[in-house]
């Protein structure tokens, strides 16, 4: 039985005798007369003397009978510190065996219980603000933390030679009470975060440390040595000086070209200094780029998604979306008076600027733009002769022919940078004595030299060879008014001569061309005979601005001139098969390179006109006001790619239009029905045109 204390004691350590001598006091009426029964087992027990019997097992009825051999059985269970909810058909891939393998060891960790306390140790540095914040100091916090310590960390057992064990430890309790009391009454407050603290650890399974590193190769390493004396280092010297002189060689040689361009600014720059600006101003150009791009976002974005909805309630009409227009400051006292795409970078035109007032003659530009940037041109070149035409490479598209109003022609290569042309006509080398019209690239000769020809008022369509560094030139055809001029009749007068003004190669035919002339007249020309035309036709009654062959039909062209007219030829027919008239003068004309029957035609009262022959082959099915009535527009061209035009006016300006669907329609496939493609659709749709015209018997008839 356990043994009462005094109220207030303090229970001390014992030793293995202790129990012995406590005194137990005595119990009364412990003698017990009565039988109690066990509610569990149903054993009875006896009296108070009978304590100590054994109890006597009573067996249930329905219990199992077991064998000595069975009872003595033992079943042992091993339990282990898996989880059981742990995955054990983990696979990864072997990248050295090429398959995927199991896994074999499997992360058995489970977390039951996880709590985060809010106690802060006692020499932190949170619990030294708390005690500040709560007026205390910090050397009577630590004085009364260390008595506090000394007191729980006495031991409770009784000093040596304590014989009565019950006594010392009464009295031992006694004083420990009381010095308890004692220190306690001295304490004001109770001090926080103060508190007895017992640790209790389970010890578990610690994952192992792994670590990941990679073993790279060591750098390759080489022992030099060397003996320098006197001689090499006035070697070293020596060269030095060479490279020194020849430096300045090389800037004095660049001051005298200086001195020979004195109408020319030309920046001289170190050959690192200058790989160090292209690469500048290369990002420069990518920056630029992309703000205009931000800047006119939503014309970029009619440019790519635009569809006109109202074309689906007119059939045979269309519009022209204006999209961006292409201004360089110092061009506005000029003209456009030639236009080109890009063959290869079909986002990149080609504008030559210069002047039709003969009166009022100036210096040129040829520009380059783009349509990822419209606020600035992509090339400049100053010219000082105005520019009337131009003509990029279809191949080799950094090469451009040039022809000025002075008669001269040249070739410009946007490889390279420099201002002035790679090649240029001079008078010994056979230079026009009146404006060049038009230059147009051909395919290259038997001994791959690049060429093109050249038409200009002086009756010459001239044919330019590029040799190395030389210009050659090769007569193809004089023009005259009573018909082509053979070598006897150079004696001919001047007045005789026939004033050309454009001319265009067949698409098929290499040989064959057309010339028209001031008088009106165009003349189909070969190559093989230069001593007379292979036919005339009488076509308009004022200076033939441009003719131009099909992109698709090998029969027809194309004419306009400033008497109002657009005329649409078959050349094996000397009278036009249709006649279109506009009201006022025409600038330019030009074939759709999508659909052989549309074309478009630009009139000085600033108006675009477009055409499609297989839907309307007596009006137009667009036009439109691009500029006002006091700008005239000059010339047009249709995009290689995209249902673009851009048009050209006497300002310097180049606007750019996006077709509507109307513009470009294209018959609609049924369901299960492919409809035939190709350049012979092209051919068929429009012969078939030009068939209903041959079989009646006015072929001018509209």
């Amino acid at each position: 039985m356990p043994v009462p204390q005094k109220p207030g004691a303090v229970r001390s350590k014992q030793g293995p005798n202790t129990q012995s001598q406590l005194k137990a006091p005595a119990v009364k009426g412990a003698k017990v007369s009565s039988k109690k029964k066990d509610d569990e087992d149903g054993t009875e027990t006896g009296d108070g003397d009978e304590w100590m019997q054994g109890k006597t097992l009573v067996k249930p009825p329905d219990q199992l009978d077991l064998t000595e051999a069975e009872l003595k059985e033992e079943f042992t269970r091993i339990l282990t510190a898996n989880n059981p909810h742990a995955p054990q058909n983990i696979v990864r891939y072997s990248f050295k065996d090429r398959s995927y393998k199991p896994i074999s060891s499997v992360d058995q960790l489970a977390v039951h219980f996880v709590l985060e306390g809010n106690l802060v140790h006692k020499d932190s540095d949170e619990a030294r603000r708390q005690r500040a914040r709560q007026g205390f100091a910090e050397e009577q916090t630590v004085t009364e933390t260390e008595n506090i310590a000394e007191n729980e960390d006495k031991p409770e057992t009784p000093a040596d030679g304590v014989e009565d064990a019950g006594d010392g430890e009464d009295g031992a309790g006694e004083e420990r009470s009381d010095s308890v009391d004692v220190q306690v009454g001295k304490k004001e407050r109770k001090i926080t975060n103060q508190f007895n603290f017992s640790e209790r650890a389970s010890q578990t399974l610690n994952n192992p440390q792994r670590e990941r590193a990679c073993q790279t190769e060591p750098p390759p390493r080489a022992t030099f040595s060397a003996t320098v004396n006197q001689w090499e280092i006035y070697d070293a010297y020596v060269e030095e000086l060479q490279k020194q002189e020849k430096s300045k060689e090389k800037q004095k040689t660049l001051s005298s070209k200086k001195e020979e361009d004195k109408g020319k600014k030309k920046t001289v720059l170190v050959e690192n200094q200058s790989d160090d600006i292209t690469k500048v101003a290369k990002v420069a150009k990518i920056i630029g780029r992309m703000v205009t791009q931000n800047t006119f976002d939503d014309i970029a974005q009619d440019f790519k998604y635009f569809e006109d909805a109202s074309d689906e309630f007119r059939e045979q009409e269309g519009t022209l979306l204006p999209l961006w227009k292409f201004q360089y400051d110092k061009a506005k006292h000029l003209s456009v008076t030639a236009l080109c795409w890009n063959q290869k970078y079909k986002d990149l035109f080609a504008v030559g600027l210069g002047s039709y007032e003969f009166t009022k003659q100036s210096r040129g530009m040829l520009l380059f733009y783009s349509l990822k940037n419209s606020t600035y041109p992509e090339y400049i070149f100053h010219t000082t002769s105005g520019v009337m035409c131009l003509d990029i490479h279809k191949q080799l598209s950094y090469l451009v022919a040039v022809g000025f109003y002075d008669g001269s022609v040249a070739v410009y290569n946007l490889k390279e940078d420099r201002p002035q042309p790679v090649y240029k006509s001079t008078a010994k080398s056979g230079k026009h004595t009146d404006p060049v019209w038009q230059v147009k690239w051909q395919n290259d000769d038997i001994d791959k030299n690049h060429n093109f020809c050249s038409v200009s008022s002086d009756g010459r369509v001239v044919s330019w060879t590029l040799v190395k560094n030389e210009l050659l030139f090769t007569d193809i055809i004089k023009l005259s008014i009573n018909g082509a001029v053979s070598e006897g009749q150079e004696y001919m007068k001047i007045p005789d001569m026939a004033c050309g003004t454009s001319f265009d190669f067949h698409k098929q035919i290499d040989y064959l061309f057309l010339v028209g002339t001031e008088e009106g007249k165009i003349h189909k020309c070969s190559k093989s005979y230069s001593s007379q035309f292979l036919e005339t036709y009488t076509a308009h009654s004022l200076s033939v601005d441009a003719v131009k062959w099909n992109h698709f039909h090998p029969k027809v062209f194309i004419s306009c001139s400033s008497d109002w007219t657009v005329k649409i030829w078959d050349h094996t027919i000397t009278t036009p098969m249709f006649t279109f008239d506009l009201n006022t003068a025409v600038g330019d004309v030009a074939w759709s390179p999508y659909s052989s029957t549309v074309f478009a035609a630009v009139t000085i009262d600033g108006k675009v006109h477009v055409f499609d022959l297989s839907i309307n082959k007596y009006e137009a099915i667009c036009q439109q006001s691009v500029v006002s009535k006091k700008t005239k527009l000059t010339h047009i061209e249709f995009n290689p790619v995209y249902p673009i035009i851009i048009v050209g006016d006497d300002r310097g300006y180049v606007t750019s239009l996006k077709l509507s669907p109307n513009l470009r329609k294209k018959p609609k496939e049924k369901k299960g029905q492919e409809l035939p493609k190709g350049p012979e659709v092209e051919i068929a749709k429009l012969e078939k045109l030009l068939s209903l015209l041959r079989d009646s018997d006015n072929p001018e008839q509209k």
